[in-house]
């Protein structure tokens, strides 16, 4: 990956003589902090047209000037000891206020997800979602089937994959449990030993900070080093200041809770804190202070999937951050477009699944007298037939979150009703689709 191009300082350019001599035309120009919404970096800017009368120079030192009246150091520091900044430009504010009433409080969503009957479910296909694609980010290579099997069925992981979604998937249930809790080094050291669990070469290193010696870098596919995190002997300090940050002890200045929880993910990418595991660590902890700041949204929707689908631009919104005197604007910006679309995608498999119920129970008529948990089963089967679905007691109970004897019920209640069919493999018994389901569904209603 390219490194991007950094453009002149602040500071360089208000020494520059022959801007000076101009100054006042300069900085009263009509350019403000964005270019035509967009917060460009100098890497892309370089190469447009600027305004009239303005040289890319000239406008570079019009756009620096305006983002630093708007510019908010955070108590992140780089390693020369110098804050990090971001601006609440309009876009900015924007965002935040999509998410805002989209992701918390008292909005408008469907019952499907509301109700206490079907909100585990939900739930539980986002936390498998988010595991996966935040493991695949970090090179994982499965199928998104035999992943989903793996956590729905309980079975062990083959490979050291499937190990790694795993992991994900039970440090995502983990932040769920302590939401309301402060946050704590002692925390995100366990999360980060419950995402490296059985993956490293060194198990030492799971649930402790790097150490001088591990020499942990950040690189490209093909070796190149794209960031060098603070020295090690340094991290205890840091994470002291990182969790004040997250419970907003860092002082008196006003941090919108959405930029709170983006700027933390960020932070652990820079501090790198671990020889492994950081991004997965960086992502659940954004997941916590979402959730523990009320965007309670947050538990259905996965960020991994977007960033994954587009890994160079995730990296870019670190390394413009990096190569623009710690503007953090940029990578609150890609973070916040990442957001507002996984809360649109969740609207939009809400309205499949609703869809698919309704399909479902169109079938029956009310012919058949079927609980919430069949039906969405009967729905996943009707969407994956030849063959391709499977359930067990064990699944159908992950996947509800109700004890053993009602998935066990459910199950032989649909077998009775010649919906399924029971097969045994080994010690435990797997429920098939008929084949001609729907058909089936349609003779019992008449």
């Amino acid at each position: 990956m390219k490194i991007p191009t950094s453009g002149p300082t602040l500071r360089e350019l208000l020494s520059d003589q022959d801007l000076m001599s101009e100054a006042a035309r300069i900085l009263t120009a009509a350019t403000g902090p964005e270019v035509k919404g967009r917060y460009r970096h100098w890497d892309k800017l370089r190469h447009l047209d600027p305004p009239a009368g303005l040289t890319t120079r000239a406008w570079w030192l019009a756009l620096k000037f305006a983002r630093a009246q708007l510019a908010k150091p955070i108590t992140l520091l780089d390693k020369t000891g110098t804050p990090f900044t971001f601006s609440m430009t309009d876009t900015v504010l924007q965002a935040i206020q999509k998410i805002d009433r989209d992701a918390s409080g008292k909005i408008e969503i469907s019952e499907q997800v509301t109700s206490p009957e079907t909100r585990d479910r939900y739930i539980i296909n986002s936390l498998i979602q988010e595991a996966i694609a935040s493991s695949q980010l970090e090179g994982a290579v499965t199928t998104i089937e035999r992943a989903k099997d793996m956590i729905r069925t309980g079975r062990k992981p083959t490979d050291q994959s499937e190990q790694m979604i795993l992991n994900n998937y039970r440090a995502m249930r983990r932040v769920r449990q302590f939401a309301r809790d402060r946050l704590t080094p002692e925390r995100i050291l366990e999360l980060q030993r419950v995402v490296t669990a059985g993956t490293l070469d060194d198990p030492d290193a799971a649930g402790r900070l790097r150490r001088r010696e591990d020499d942990v870098v950040v690189s490209d596919f093909d070796g190149k080093i794209l960031h060098r995190p603070p020295d090690a002997n340094e991290l205890e300090a840091r994470l002291d200041r990182m969790c004040a940050f997250a419970n907003g002890e860092d002082g008196d200045a006003f941090v919108h809770p959405v930029i709170r929880a983006i700027i933390l993910h960020f932070w652990v990418g820079y501090d790198h804190p671990f020889v492994d595991g950081n991004g997965r660590t960086a992502r659940a902890l954004f997941y916590w202070s979402m959730l523990s700041q009320g965007y309670w949204l947050c538990e259905y929707i996965s960020i991994s999937t977007l960033l994954r689908s587009q890994p160079a631009k995730y990296a870019r919104a670190y390394l413009y951050t990096e190569t623009d005197q710690n503007d953090l604007t940029y990578f609150v910006l890609y973070q916040l477009g990442i957001i507002r679309r996984a809360i649109e995608a969740v609207h939009v498999h809400l309205d499949v699944k609703i869809e698919e119920v309704r399909r479902v129970e169109a079938l029956l008529r009310q012919a058949v007298v079927l609980n919430h948990r069949q039906l969405a089963l009967l729905s996943h089967s009707l969407k994956h037939p030849n063959g391709r679905s499977r359930y067990s007691i064990r699944s159908h109970r992950s996947s509800h979150n109700v004890v053993y004897q009602t998935a066990r019920t459910d199950l032989l209640d649909l077998a009775a009703r010649g919906l399924l069919t029971r097969r045994k493999l080994g010690r435990t018994f797997y429920f098939y689709p008929q084949p001609d389901l729907a058909d089936r569904l349609k003779r019992l209603e008449a």
